[in-house]
């Protein structure tokens, strides 16, 4: 497939967590945003046989193409479901082990995968911004056997700290801390996903862990947008960039109104000899 050469960032990030997508497998995602439309990618191009339950309680719908301008409360975006219930039950089904996956968005996260859906600032009364909050998100990043998080790559959003913790992640991170606070065992947060870098979490520190960077950033570049330095893998993948055919479908088919994936735009150009850089950026000389 041809990559694309321009993108935004939030294109780039809905298509690498669309690939991370795995076949026969249930999600728990919010109603709308990034979190959806990249399940939704996934099921278009790469594995048709994944099912997603929806915080409203819509159990497996199928989505009609072109997605509905409105996702939240639309009778289209339940279109087909095996099931209409309620949050109340689809909480029940997470905590008895039966959805693999959580997809959520953050404004912040810390370099335990806890994260921030609800203010910003100290002052919980008088915020400096308040947000629409996390809806059902804790309960996903609670009950769910893995949490992938969808945010930007700034120092504004990998704090050291969060302003609040909206939903868990490996908590303080050590041993147990979940199963302390009363969330199932073997549970937290897998990935986070960005436009420029993917992280894990390392398996005995519970702290987020380096794993891949796009070809047209660095990790000094990746670190220097974080307010905290995480673990760096012994080996870095490298991220292709969005595929021509993956950004047709995402601006036509998934989200055609452009509302979600707009965002500042990527521009990259070849690199001789394989790779990819930004546009314009210089190259050093070599003797």
């Amino acid at each position: 497939m041809t990559a694309a050469l321009a993108f935004t960032t939030n294109e780039a990030s809905i298509v690498y967590a669309s690939r991370m997508m795995e076949e026969d497998r249930l999600y728990f995602v919010a109603i709308g945003g990034p979190p959806l439309l990249a399940i939704l990618l996934s099921k278009r191009l790469r594995t048709p046989e994944i099912a997603y339950v929806v915080e409203d309680g819509t159990i497996a719908p199928q989505m009609p193409m072109p997605t509905p301008p409105f996702m939240i409360g639309a009778g289209l975006s339940s279109s087909r479901a095996a099931a209409w219930t309620d949050m109340n039950t689809v909480d029940f089904h997470a905590g008895l082990g039966y959805i693999d996956y959580g997809v959520l968005a953050a404004v912040q996260v810390d370099e335990y995968g806890n994260f921030n859906s609800t203010f910003l600032g100290e002052d919980y009364d008088r915020p400096a911004r308040r947000f629409g909050g996390p809806g059902g998100a804790n309960e996903i990043a609670s009950l769910c056997w893995r949490t992938i998080v969808m945010t930007r790559l700034e120092k504004r959003k990998f704090v050291r700290t969060c302003d609040f913790v909206s939903s868990p992640g490996f908590l303080d991170g050590t041993p147990g801390a979940r199963e302390r606070a009363g969330l199932p065992a073997e549970t937290g947060p897998y990935r986070v996903i960005t436009e420029r870098a993917v992280f894990g979490f390392d398996e005995e520190t519970r702290r987020m862990k380096l794993i891949a960077v796009a070809p047209w950033s660095s990790v000094d570049e990746v670190l220097a947008d974080m307010d905290f330095a995480p673990v760096i893998a012994d080996e870095i993948a490298s991220l292709d960039p969005p595929t021509e055919e993956e950004l047709t479908v995402l601006r036509t088919d998934v989200d055609p109104t452009g509302r979600t994936i707009s965002g500042a735009w990527i521009t990259i150009e070849e690199v001789a000899g394989g790779g990819f850089r930004r546009a314009g950026a210089e190259v050093a000389a070599t003797s």
